[in-house]
């Protein structure tokens, strides 16, 4: 298995993971499976200050993990979401485990501090797994949203990825750092 920076050609394959997280669960709050233009200008712009990671076996993209801006105001810069979706057949092969200890890595390289992962509730596996990589539950948002008839909390962990500083740099892009 390699782990390598996403391409915009594979943008298909990482669509085709994510979409039967919104058709078929509530894993996600999206409802419209995005059109194949629109998730590519998602990969594109998270790329341009964030890594974006896929898990590629045999020429078949089994998961992947990216970093997003946590919240827009500056005093959130040194903070992000992370997000990991693997395609059922990749499934309790370590693949989650190996692309978040990547991601992280770039994270603490670019100067990040703060890890956040947002658990649409009921998810014992991904908040089991969370937990094993070192997040702590900091909360919880009850009945936060709706989806497939009914309404759902939102469980929010926190990892820090390294000691904080009393000054930080500013975060550097992604495209400064290598894999």
């Amino acid at each position: 298995m390699t782990i390598r920076f996403a391409k915009l050609t594979d943008a298909p394959a990482i669509l085709g993971i994510y979409a039967p997280y919104i058709t078929d669960t509530s894993v996600t709050f999206e409802y419209i499976v995005p059109t194949l233009s629109e998730f590519s200008e998602r990969i594109d712009l998270i790329q341009q200050q964030f890594p974006y990671l896929v898990a590629e076996e045999d020429g078949k993209i089994l998961g992947y993990a990216y970093a997003s801006r946590h919240r827009d105001r500056i005093a959130y810069q040194w903070s992000v979401e992370a997000s990991v979706y693997i395609h059922p057949s990749g499934h309790r092969r370590g693949i989650a485990r190996t692309l978040y200890i990547t991601l992280f890595d770039l994270l603490r390289k670019q100067g990040y501090f703060n890890v956040y992962a947002g658990i649409t509730m009921p998810n014992e596996p991904s908040e089991a797994f969370h937990q094993a990589m070192g997040f702590s539950l900091i909360g919880v948002y009850p009945n936060i949203g709706y989806k497939q008839g009914k309404w759902h909390d939102v469980c929010w962990y926190q990892l820090a990825l390294q000691n904080h500083e009393d000054v930080p740099a500013k975060p550097s892009p992604i495209r400064r750092i290598s894999l």
